[in-house]
């Protein structure tokens, strides 16, 4: 039986949007988890918290509001709250499933912390909506904003590239008494070295680049990366749009350069597969 580690990057799409969603998105995930397991694979799930985080910091800011005595909830905080209830119904899904199969593995969730560069160029100029439309007054706290349609205001955050994984070692030690983790959703939780110290930073990690990380630490075989359409394509929405199939890494560069991947959708995803693929032989993404 194959022992080839298999790092899975599961998108919004696989989570749902809201918590009656993801609790029945979380079992379909599972069914696929397993069948990498049968196979003899051994797994590491990353996952996207999107609408999640947004929840979060949306109902903690609401409440912050409503009850002065109580601080705001950092970016920060609210990353790990979402990682914590996502891995929840992550790993009791596939815990369901695994008993329903058969298979009798662990599955742990791991709160990590992924490391960013405070000098990023991402932080001068933020890209990720984030939480609830803000007043004109909220607006002019200070808070880098997008304007919308209808004359309100979105906050927005930097995206900044991952550069360590905390937990590393942790996930690797499960990994390795053959646990299925869940590690770096969200991209994990960011945050800026310090001296001895971990702070907490208002961002959003890419996950898809945190997941390619993960992976290349990990010297996993595969990084699949699931998504809520069927192919990759070329000119997206347009007349003559290219559906793709298995391309070489020497193609993907040359897509990047034409522009063909939007940022903050599937850029990120194809830079992460050509980052794993350069850094390791025999892998495939």
């Amino acid at each position: 039986m194959s022992e080839k580690i298999v790092v899975v990057a599961l998108g919004h799409r696989a989570l749902g949007t809201t918590l009656p969603e993801q609790k029945v998105a979380t079992k379909a995930a599972a069914k696929a988890i397993a069948d990498l397991v049968e196979e003899g694979a051994k797994v590491v799930i990353s996952h996207s918290n999107g609408p999640q985080i947004g929840m979060i910091h949306t109902a903690m800011n609401e409440f912050g509001k409503t009850h002065p005595d109580y601080t705001f909830a950092p970016m920060s905080v609210c990353s790990a709250m979402s990682q914590g209830y996502i891995g929840y119904d992550l790993q009791n899904a596939i815990r369901s499933e695994f008993i329903s199969r058969g298979i009798y593995k662990p599955v742990a969730t791991i709160l990590t912390q992924t490391v960013i560069d405070p000098y990023d160029d991402a932080f001068a100029d933020p890209e990720k909506i984030i939480g609830r439309v803000l007043t004109e007054a909220e607006e002019e706290k200070g808070n880098f904003v997008t304007r919308l349609a209808d004359g309100g205001y979105r906050r927005i955050v930097a995206a900044p590239k991952p550069q360590r994984i905390v937990e590393l070692e942790t996930i690797r030690a499960l990994l390795n008494a053959d646990q299925v983790v869940i590690a770096a959703g969200g991209g994990g939780i960011p945050v800026l070295e310090q001296g001895i110290n971990l702070h907490g930073a208002s961002a959003i990690i890419e996950k898809d680049l945190a997941a390619g990380l993960l992976a290349e630490e990990l010297n996993a075989d595969t990084l699949l990366i699931l998504t809520s359409v069927e192919n990759v394509s070329l000119n997206h929405g347009q007349v003559n749009e290219q559906k793709l199939g298995s391309i070489t890494v020497a193609d993907a560069k040359k897509y990047i350069e034409e522009n063909q991947f939007a940022s903050g959708s599937m850029l990120p995803k194809i830079e992460a597969g050509i980052s794993f693929i350069e850094k390791g032989e025999g892998r495939s993404t």
